[in-house]
C-alpha cells in the first residue's frame, strides 16, 4: 500500500528547461533558431492579408457558384457536386473543390467571403507546409525563402483570395510533397500512403491536374528511399493503388450508381463520368477525340454532332421508365443561335478562332475567356506570352540555374543523399509540368499555380546555397557563380518588366541599381570588411531579384489589380485584354425572370454576353412574386418550375436554394423532351419559364408553347412591372420569358 509520504513520480520536463507554453506558439521549437517561428509567423500574416484583402469583395464565378449554392441546401447535390439542388446535372467535371465552399456557405450563409474563406485558409496552410518542405531539405533560411517567394509568387497572391478550384489543388500538392519527403527519408509507407491520399483528393479538385506531380515523386523515392528496390518498387504499387482508388472513387460512384437515381454527367454526350474526366477534361484536350463520350473540349476542333452523338437514357432519379424516343441527341447543351444545339467549350471558354467567346451551349456565349495574347499558343509560351509569364515566370533563371547547380554539386552523392533526391523531385516536378502546360492552349492563368511551389522551392534553396558557396570560394570562377546568377535574373526581371513601365515605373531602375550594388559588393577582393559587404550584396541582391513578383503580388491589395474568382491575375494585364470582373449584379432586370433575361447576351434564350454576365443573388420584385405565385400554386412537386438553362435558373438557386430544373447545363441538356413530358405526367413538374426564342429553337420549349397554359403575367405581378430601367452603357435585354403552367393531361394529350 502507497502512503500519503510516498515519493512523487519525477516529472518528465528536466529541472534545468522550462516547459514551454503552448500560448508562446511564436517561439521557435527545438533544434530551429530563435527567430525561425516569428519570421514564419510574419510571413503566414502576409499571406493571410494578401489573400482576405479582398475578401468581402472577392465576387462569385459564374455556374461553379450555383453549384456551391446547390451543394449548400442539398446533400444529394453535394455528394453529387450537382448544378441544381435536385441533384439532375452534375458540373462538367468533378466539383470536389467546391465541397470546402458549400459546407462554408452552409455554415456562414451564402456570400462570396464565405466561398472565398476556405481557399484563403488553403493559401496559408500552403505557405506554412512550404517552409517546413524545404527547411528539412536545406534548413530554415531557405525555408523562409521559400515560404516567402510562394506567398508573393503573383499567381498564387490571387488564386488564393477567390473561389476557385485552382486553390484547392495547389494546397494538396504541397501536402503531398510534404508526406513524400518524410516518406523518402525513412521508406515508412504510412507517409507514403498519406501523400497518395492527398494527390487522390487533389484529383477530386481538379482531376488529372493533381498527377502531375506523380512523376516527380515516383522518380524521387524509387532512387533516394533508403530501402531494396524490391522494397521500393511494393510500396510505390501500394501507394498507387490508394492514390487510384482516392481519385476515381467518384467516378465509380457515378458509374455504379444506377442512372435513374444520379444526376446526368455534363461535360459528356453518353452520360460517362470516365469521359467527361479523361475525356473532355483529360486527354481529348490535348488532341480532339482521343477519348469517346466527351463533350468537345475547350480549343478542340469543333465538329458537328452526328446522329450516334448520344444514347437513350433512362430517365434520371426515378423520374420515368420511358427512354429517349423522341431522337435528340443527349449531350449537346440547349439549342444555339442556330437551334441545331451546338456544343460549347464549358466553363473555360476557349475563344473561338477569331478570338471571339463561343456559344456556351446555352444561346449566348460563355464570356468567360478574353483573346489570349499572339504567343499564348506557342510551345514556349510560359516564357514569352506577355499574360503567363509575369503571373509565374519571374524566378525561372534563378530556379533553373538552381537546379543546375544543385544536381552537379551532388552528383557524385550516394544514392539516398536527402539533398540531391531533394532536387531531383522538384526538378522533375517543375519540367514535367512545364512540358505539360506547353502542350495545350489552356484558357486561364490560374492553370500556371501548380508550377508556383516547385519555381520557390528551387529559387530559395538556390539561392541559400550559391551564397554558403560564395563564402567558402576564396577567388576564381566560384566567385562569380552568385553574381552571374543575380545578373540574369536581373535581365529576365528587366525584360518582363519593360512591358509594363507605366505600372511600375520605379521598378527596372531599382533592380538595376540593385543589381549592380549586389555584384560590386559580391565581387570584392579579400578585405577585413568582406563579409560586412557580402551581407550587404546578399540584400541588394534579393531586392534586385524578387522585387518584381513582390510588387505584383503586393498590387492585389488594389482591388484593381486583384484578378477575380473568374481568373487569377494579379498586377496589371496586358494590353487588349478587359479588366472587367465577371459579377453577379443586384440589378433588377437581369437573371432569367419576369424583369430581364439570364444575362446581358443577345442570345436566343437569353445567354449571357461576355465578360461581366449579369447573375444575381437577390430577386427582383417581379421575381419574387413569380416565384411566390408558382410556390402557392405548384403544390407538392419536385422541381418549383424549369428553366432554359443554368444561367435563367441560377438566380432563383443563388437567393433561395430554391429546386428549379435547368434543362441545359455548360454542354449537356438534362432531360429530353419524352422525359420532361413524364415528369409533367407524374406531377413532378407544373411551371415552365419559356422564352419567345426559347420556344421557337428548343424541342422543349416548343412542346411547352404549343401544350401548356400560358399564365396571365398580371397574376405574378407583371413580366416588366417592377423593372428598373437599365443603366444607358447596358446592353439591351432580350425579352422576359412566359410563365406556362402544365398538367399532367396536357403531357398525354399532345
Amino acid at each position: 500500500m502507497t502512503s500519503l509520504t510516498s515519493a512523487q513520480p519525477a516529472s518528465r520536463t528536466s529541472p534545468d528547461r522550462t516547459p514551454r507554453s503552448r500560448l508562446r506558439f511564436w517561439r521557435s521549437p527545438a533544434g530551429q533558431p530563435r527567430w525561425a517561428r516569428p519570421a514564419l509567423l510574419g510571413i503566414a500574416a502576409l499571406a493571410a492579408l494578401l489573400y482576405t484583402w479582398n475578401i468581402t469583395s472577392s465576387g462569385y464565378a459564374p455556374y461553379y457558384s450555383v453549384a456551391a449554392r446547390s451543394m449548400s441546401v442539398s446533400w444529394e447535390a453535394f455528394l453529387f457536386t450537382s448544378l441544381d439542388p435536385s441533384a439532375t446535372l452534375t458540373l462538367d467535371k468533378i466539383g470536389g473543390f467546391l465541397w470546402p465552399q458549400a459546407l462554408s456557405a452552409r455554415i456562414f450563409g451564402f456570400h462570396d467571403w464565405a466561398l472565398t474563406l476556405p481557399q484563403c485558409v488553403m493559401g496559408v496552410i500552403s505557405v506554412l507546409v512550404m517552409y517546413r518542405l524545404v527547411r528539412r531539405w536545406q534548413g530554415p533560411a531557405a525555408g523562409l525563402l521559400a515560404a516567402g517567394l510562394l506567398t508573393v509568387t503573383p499567381v498564387a497572391a490571387s488564386m488564393f483570395g477567390h473561389a476557385m478550384l485552382d486553390g484547392s489543388v495547389t494546397m494538396c500538392l504541397v501536402l503531398a510533397a510534404d508526406q513524400y519527403q518524410r516518406a523518402v527519408r525513412s521508406a515508412r509507407l504510412r507517409s507514403l500512403l498519406l501523400c497518395a491520399l492527398w494527390i487522390g483528393l487533389g484529383f477530386q479538385a481538379k482531376m488529372m491536374e493533381a498527377w502531375v506531380i506523380v512523376p516527380a515523386l515516383f522518380v524521387g523515392y524509387l532512387v533516394a528511399a533508403p530501402v531494396r528496390l524490391r522494397r521500393r518498387l511494393g510500396q510505390l504499387a501500394l501507394a498507387g493503388a490508394l492514390m487510384f482508388t482516392v481519385s476515381l472513387s467518384w467516378v465509380a460512384l457515378m458509374t455504379f450508381t444506377p442512372e435513374r437515381d444520379r444526376p446526368y454527367v455534363d461535360g459528356s454526350t453518353d452520360n460517362s463520368a470516365a469521359a467527361m474526366v479523361f475525356g473532355y477534361n483529360g486527354f481529348n484536350r490535348l488532341h480532339a477525340g482521343l477519348i469517346d463520350g466527351a463533350a468537345l473540349a475547350a480549343g478542340a476542333a469543333r465538329t458537328s454532332p452526328g446522329p450516334d452523338s448520344g444514347r437513350d437514357q433512362a430517365p434520371p432519379k426515378d423520374r420515368g421508365t420511358a427512354n429517349d424516343q423522341d431522337g435528340r441527341a443527349r449531350g449537346t447543351g440547349s439549342p444555339g443561335p442556330d437551334g441545331t444545339g451546338a456544343p460549347g467549350p464549358g466553363p473555360d471558354g476557349a475563344p473561338g478562332p477569331d478570338g471571339a467567346p463561343e456559344p456556351d451551349g446555352t444561346g449566348g456565349t460563355t464570356g468567360k475567356q478574353p483573346r489570349p495574347d499572339a504567343d499564348s499558343t506557342s510551345a514556349l509560351k510560359l516564357f514569352e506570352s506577355s499574360r503567363y509569364a509575369p503571373q509565374i515566370g519571374w524566378l525561372y533563371p534563378l530556379a533553373l540555374c538552381s537546379l543546375v547547380y544543385g544536381l552537379l554539386r551532388h552528383r557524385k552523392a550516394p544514392r539516398t543523399d536527402r539533398a540531391r533526391a531533394g532536387y531531383l523531385m522538384w526538378g522533375v516536378w517543375l519540367i514535367g509540368t512545364g512540358a505539360l502546360l506547353s502542350s495545350f492552349d489552356f484558357p486561364h492563368t490560374a492553370y500556371l499555380a501548380p508550377l508556383a511551389p516547385p519555381l520557390a522551392a528551387l529559387a530559395a534553396a538556390g539561392t541559400v546555397a550559391l551564397r554558403r558557396a560564395h563564402g567558402k570560394a576564396e577567388s576564381g570562377v566560384r566567385v562569380w557563380v552568385l553574381p552571374a546568377v543575380i545578373v540574369a535574373e536581373t535581365a529576365w526581371t528587366v525584360r518582363l518588366a519593360s512591358d509594363y513601365t507605366d505600372f511600375a515605373p520605379w521598378l527596372i531602375p531599382l533592380t538595376v541599381a540593385a543589381a549592380l550594388g549586389a555584384v560590386l559588393a559580391l565581387t570584392l577582393r579579400r578585405t577585413t570588411a568582406r563579409r560586412r559587404f557580402a551581407a550587404a550584396g546578399l540584400l541588394a541582391g534579393c531586392v534586385a531579384m524578387f522585387a518584381a513578383p513582390a510588387a505584383w503580388s503586393l498590387s492585389v491589395l488594389n482591388e484593381r489589380h486583384a484578378g477575380s474568382a473568374f481568373d487569377a491575375a494579379a498586377g496589371p494585364l496586358p494590353a487588349g485584354l478587359p479588366t472587367g470582373k465577371p459579377s453577379i449584379s443586384h440589378r433588377p432586370g437581369a437573371g432569367g425572370g419576369p424583369g430581364g433575361p439570364a444575362g446581358g447576351g443577345a442570345g436566343p434564350t437569353g445567354g449571357v454576353g461576355a465578360v461581366g454576365r449579369d447573375l444575381r443573388t437577390s430577386l427582383t420584385p417581379a421575381q419574387s412574386k413569380l416565384l411566390g405565385y408558382v410556390q402557392q400554386h405548384d403544390g407538392d412537386t419536385e422541381y418549383t418550375f424549369s428553366a432554359e438553362n443554368w444561367e435563367a435558373a441560377a438566380p432563383y438557386i443563388y437567393a433561395e436554394g430554391t429546386p428549379v430544373l435547368p434543362l441545359a447545363g455548360m454542354h449537356s441538356t438534362s432531360v429530353t423532351l419524352t422525359e420532361y413530358r413524364h415528369l409533367v405526367a407524374s406531377g413532378d413538374l407544373r411551371f415552365a419559364l419559356v422564352t419567345d426564342a426559347g420556344s421557337k429553337a428548343s424541342e422543349i420549349g416548343s412542346w411547352v408553347a404549343s401544350a401548356c397554359a400560358e399564365v396571365d403575367p398580371r397574376a405574378y405581378g407583371g413580366a416588366t412591372a417592377d423593372a428598373e430601367p437599365a443603366p444607358a452603357n447596358d446592353a439591351p435585354e432580350a425579352p422576359a420569358p412566359s410563365l406556362y403552367r402544365c398538367e399532367p393531361s396536357d403531357a398525354t394529350s399532345h
